[in-house]
C-alpha cells in the first residue's frame, strides 16, 4: 500500500471507531474513496454537501415544517441536481464512491441515500438509513408519521405494498415483511454496506487487490467479522501471500469450527503450507 493509501487508511480507522453521534457518515464515505483518489480534496465535497443544504434552505425562506423541507430536499437533489439511479450501468464502482455520485448525479441506493441523509441531517431533518434487503432506504421519523423513501427512484415514498414486491424480487419468493428488514442502520453499517458492494464488485471482475483492499476496511470496522477473517484470506492466497493467508484462514477456522466450509478452508491451509499454488479459493 503506498504512503497516501495507508494514510487514508489510518485517517478512515479513526473516523468509524468515532461514537455514531460523532461519526461523519460522509468523510467516511469519502476515505473511502480516497484510496482510489490518492488525492481526493474530502473537504471540498463536504462543502458541497453543505452548499446542497444551503440551496434548499434558501428556497424555504422561513418555513420550518419538517415535512416540507424533507419534500424540499427531496425535489432540490432528484429534480433540480438531478441526481438519480444508475440503472444502465449499477456495477460500475464509481457508483460507489461518494465524490464521483456528487460529481456525475449517479449512483446506488446507498450512496444516494447518503447524500440525501447529509443534506438532511444539516437541515435538522430525522432521517435515518434502513439497510433493506438488496436496496438501501431512508426513513423519515416525524412526530406525526414515518415513511421510507427509496433514493434511487428519485426519493419516491414506498408503501409496505411495494416493500413486500420490492423483497419478493429480492428474495425470489414471496416473504413476509419482518421488522429485521426494517431495522435502522447505523454509520458504521451503512459503511460497511458501501465496502461490501466494492468488494463484490472487485470480486467478479478478478480485481482481487481492489476486493482485499474493501475486505481490510470492512475488518477496520468490525474486526471479528469471521467470514471477512475468511476472504481476505482466500484473497491473500489469489495474491501469493501465503503465510498471510495461512494466518487468516486459520484466525478463521479458529473463530468458525463448525462452519459448512472447514474441510475446504483446511485443504487450503495445507496446500498453501505445502507451497501450492491455490486451486479453489473463492
Amino acid at each position: 500500500m503506498s504512503a497516501p493509501a495507508w494514510s487514508s487508511r489510518h485517517e478512515f480507522a479513526r473516523e468509524v471507531e468515532r461514537s455514531e453521534e460523532d461519526m461523519s457518515l460522509a468523510r467516511a464515505a469519502l476515505l473511502v474513496a480516497r484510496e482510489e483518489y490518492l488525492q481526493l480534496p474530502i473537504e471540498r465535497y463536504l462543502v458541497r454537501l453543505d452548499i446542497l443544504a444551503e440551496e434548499a434552505r434558501d428556497r424555504l425562506g422561513s418555513e420550518s415544517a419538517p415535512a416540507l423541507v424533507l419534500a424540499e430536499a427531496v425535489r432540490h437533489l432528484f429534480s433540480v441536481r438531478k441526481l438519480r439511479g444508475n440503472r444502465d450501468h449499477y456495477h460500475d464502482p464509481r457508483n460507489s464512491y461518494l465524490n464521483d455520485v456528487l460529481d456525475r448525479g449517479l449512483g446506488i441506493p446507498l450512496t444516494l441515500g447518503i447524500v440525501l441523509l447529509e443534506v438532511g441531517w444539516r437541515l435538522d431533518l430525522a432521517l435515518e438509513g434502513v439497510n433493506f434487503p438488496g436496496h438501501f432506504l431512508v426513513r423519515f421519523r416525524g412526530e406525526a408519521v414515518s415513511f421510507l423513501i427509496d433514493p434511487f427512484h428519485g426519493g419516491v415514498d414506498r408503501s409496505r405494498k411495494e416493500l413486500r414486491r420490492m423483497l419478493h424480487q429480492q428474495l425470489g419468493r414471496p416473504a413476509r415483511l419482518e421488522d429485521r428488514f426494517l431495522k435502522t442502520a447505523s454509520k458504521q453499517d451503512m459503511i460497511v454496506r458501501l465496502l461490501l458492494n466494492l468488494k463484490g464488485i472487485h470480486h467478479r471482475t478478478g480485481d482481487h487487490e481492489r476486493a482485499l483492499a474493501a475486505v481490510e476496511r470492512i475488518l477496520v470496522v468490525r474486526p471479528t467479522a469471521r467470514e471477512q477473517i475468511r476472504d481476505r484470506g482466500f484473497l491473500l492466497a489469489r495474491l501469493g501471500r501465503a503465510d498471510e493467508a495461512v494466518t487468516q484462514l486459520e484466525t478463521y477456522l479458529a473463530f468458525a469450527p463448525a462452519a459448512g466450509d472447514v474441510e475446504r478452508v483446511e485443504a487450503l491451509v495445507r496446500e498453501l503450507k505445502a507451497g501450492g499454488k491455490p486451486g479453489s479459493t473463492r
